[in-house]
This record gives structure tokens, sequence and C-alpha cells, in this order.
């Protein structure tokens, strides 16, 4: 298997290095490319801890490139920010793609998050202080520090003009609209009016995070698991009811009760990792070909330990593990696996149960109470992780405690409407995670 995760041009100190890792990004020869990603793919292990006043706000993880590639044209992608601060920076990815991504132009600016449009005169993104970057195949790039005054709940503009014809990493389900110009179409990143961006996209496409600087944050937490932390159900107030780009995912209303429930002196971002049908377990017999190299244990390194500033993780998985095959042993090992990584790297776990589905077994149930069992002993996974999210008691019918309550079902017994959302985020204690806070 190809190494999906790669990982190249992390943010470096001094001049000398920083015009070291422009000179191997900008050169694309395979050679050069091999040995940029070897050679930069340490462990970010510690990027929790760094970059004082950095922390991610904003995240979605790339799953699989998109069937059409892009080809001399802007892409303009709507970010929703957990938190605010006087500047910020974005992640690139190419994850996927087997060639290198140019990008010769990026800006950002503030907007409504409602169409295409921008607050004002977007801002020019460097990268090492140039507009123009290479972004390696399977690699990622982080741009330079842009001055940008923004706010909690904000939404802010990531543009990017891409040349030539380029791979089109995406993630699936924006739940938002984001948009692009025709194909040929060339820069229009310093566009404010939008008027150029005519096709529209329910994906997002090559942005991956955004930081913010801002000092008086303590962390940022990142929830990571499946679908149901991605968001599916997060549009639907019920049948013929929808209501898209309002951000209503359990992490938007966790973000917001954070914003209003907790003093300055504790304020956390938050970040959503999540990916519709991924596992815990990577020893799952069901798991699809196109969802392979996506469980837990293969994309923490990517989408939880590369972020900045990160001090917890919201860790929802197993749902997909038993309905595709796993037992309680393999989830439990996959489990012990990632909160050990997590635990090391200083960052601490707080952990939901599997929730209902009444398309459970009964092999299938007792699995997910013997997992939950493990989850709730002490109240921290058996001294493995650092506290619990009741999710499955949240969810569950009081009637029928293998199924969704009906409130908070989607319709499909296994993801929550808006109001299960919300009631999600409720649960949350806040207290809890605010314990996790940089010292």
């Amino acid at each position: 298997m190809r190494p999906l995760f790669a990982r190249v041009l992390r943010p470096v100190r001094t001049r000398r290095t920083r015009r070291v890792a422009a000179a191997l990004a900008l050169t694309v020869a395979s050679s050069v490319i091999a040995t940029s990603a070897t050679t930069a793919a340490a462990p970010a292990t510690g990027q929790h801890g760094r970059d004082h006043g950095w922390f991610t706000s904003w995240a979605t993880s790339q799953q699989h490139l998109s069937g059409t590639p892009l080809r001399e044209q802007s892409l303009r992608m709507i970010t929703h920010l957990s938190q605010g601060g006087d500047a910020l920076r974005v992640r690139i990815q190419n994850t996927f793609g087997d060639t290198p991504l140019t990008v010769d132009a990026a800006t950002v600016a503030r907007t409504t998050g409602k169409s295409a449009a921008t607050e004002g005169t977007p801002r020019t993104v460097t990268f090492d202080g140039r507009r123009t970057v290479v972004v390696p195949a399977h690699g990622e790039v982080w741009s330079d520090s842009t001055r940008l005054t923004t706010r909690a709940q904000g939404d802010v503009a990531v543009s990017l003009s891409v040349s030539g014809t380029a791979p089109a990493g995406r993630h699936d389900s924006a739940f938002r609209t984001n948009y692009l110009t025709p194909p040929g179409s060339g820069d229009h990143t310093a566009d404010a009016s939008g008027e150029a961006y005519t096709e529209k996209t329910e994906s997002t496409y090559l942005v991956s995070a955004v930081d913010v600087h801002n000092t008086r944050l303590r962390g940022s937490l990142v929830a990571f698991g499946s679908s149901v932390v991605d968001g599916t159900g997060s549009t639907s107030c019920g049948p013929g009811c929808e209501r898209p780009g309002e951000n209503l995912r359990w992490t938007d209303d966790l973000a917001r009760r954070i914003t209003a429930e907790l003093p300055a002196s504790r304020q956390f971002a938050v970040a959503n990792e999540g990916i519709g049908g991924t596992t815990s377990a990577s020893t799952c017999p069901g798991i699809g070909d196109s969802l392979r190299g996506l469980d837990a244990a293969s994309r923490l390194e990517r989408d939880v330990l590369a972020l900045h500033g990160v001090t917890g993780v919201l860790y929802y998985y197993g749902t997909n593990d038993l309905a595709d095959g796993c037992d309680a042993d393999q989830i439990l090992a996959s489990y012990r696996e990632v909160f050990q990584r997590l635990r090391d790297a200083g960052i601490k776990v707080y952990v939901t149960p599997i929730t209902p589905r009444p398309g459970y077994s009964d092999q299938n149930n007792r699995d997910r109470h013997t997992v939950g069992t493990f989850v709730s002993t002490w109240n921290n996974c058996s001294g493995t992780c650092d506290g619990v999210l009741p999710f499955d008691q949240v969810l569950a019918d009081p009637v029928k405690p293998n199924s969704i309550n009906p409130a908070y079902d989607l319709g499909d017994g296994i993801h929550a409407n808006i109001a299960g959302q919300q009631a999600l985020a409720d649960v949350v204690s806040l207290p809890m995670l605010a314990a996790s806070a940089r010292r």
C-alpha cells in the first residue's frame, strides 16, 4: 500500500531551514520528492506543545481523490472557525495524489458563509514567503501566518488557484456549499465578489485545517471518529426539513457552548476530524476497499497529532467496527493502541461507548456491551483514557435501548438529527474538558 500520510514542509523555525524546506518543496523530480517526504515525516507528536499561541480552529479530513481533477481553476472553501484570533494559517494536502499539486496563489478573507463573496478584499497567503507552492504527491504544506482578525464561530473563505492539471483530494461531506470557478478560468483568488465561482460543491477540496493565533486559548479539542462525528444528520430537522450550512453538528454546538459557558481563561478550539464509514480497528473483515487505510490508528498522525495546540481528543468510534464484523477484542485492541499514542503525546482522551443500532445482531450487542463496560470502568476506560462521553445513554430509546430515541433519530436508526446533535453536545461535561487545558 502506498504511504497515504507522508508529511512534508512542517512549519520551521530558522531562515536557513525555511530556505531548505522551500527548495525541497519546489523541486518536483520524483527522487527529490521521495527524499523530502521521507526526511520530513518525523513524528509530529510534539505539535500540541509547540508554536505558542497557535491552535487548530477548524479541520476536515481528506478521504480520497475526486473523480475529476482540477485544471487551471480556482476554488473557494468556506471554513467555520470554532475560535478566532489575530492571524491564521492554513494546511493544504495532497494526501491521495500521485503527482505534485501546484498552487500558484492563495488568499483568505472573512465571509458570511452564505455565498462565494467575501467581506473586503482577500488577504494574500504565502508559503515560506512565496505565493506559489508545490505540494508533493502524498504530502502537505502549512502556510505562513497571515494577519486577519477573526472571531469565534466566524466563517473564513480560503481560496486557492491551481495551475496545470492537478489531483483533487477531498472530504466528501462539507454539509455546506463550497465554490469553484470553471476549468481553465485561472486565478480568481483575489476576487471579493464571488461572481467567477459559478460551480458549487458539497465537498471540501485540498484545504484541511485552519490555525488561529490566539494566546488566550488553552487548547484544541479534536473530535475523532466516523459519520456521527463527521456530521451526518446535522442538517435534518424533520421530514422535508433541511438546514444545510448552519453548522449544527454536535461539535459545532459544543464549540458554541464552550464560547458561551467557559470563562475567558478556559477557552478551547474544536476541530472535527470525522470520516463517514470509518472504523477504529483496521482488521474488520467488512471494511470496503475505499476505506482501507482510514482506520483510527492509520490516520492518527495526519488528523490529530499533526494539528496544533491539541490538548484533548473526543473519541467516537466503534459503530462501524461492529457492522463490519469486528468483535470486542479487536475493537478494544485498537482503542488501547490509539489511546496510548495520544497519552504518550500528552493529549487527554475522552471516549463515548458505542451507540445503539437496531440492526445489530445479538452478538453485536454483546460486543457493544463489553466495549461499553470497558469504557465506563472507573470512568476512564480502566485507566487508559481520561473521561467518558455518555453519548450511548443520550441516544438510546428508553423503551428499546438497542435503538435510537425516535426524537433524535435521523430515520436510519444510526445517525442523530439536529435535535440529537444538540443533545449530544449538551451532555458533555465542560469542566471535564477544561481539565485538558495547557498549563
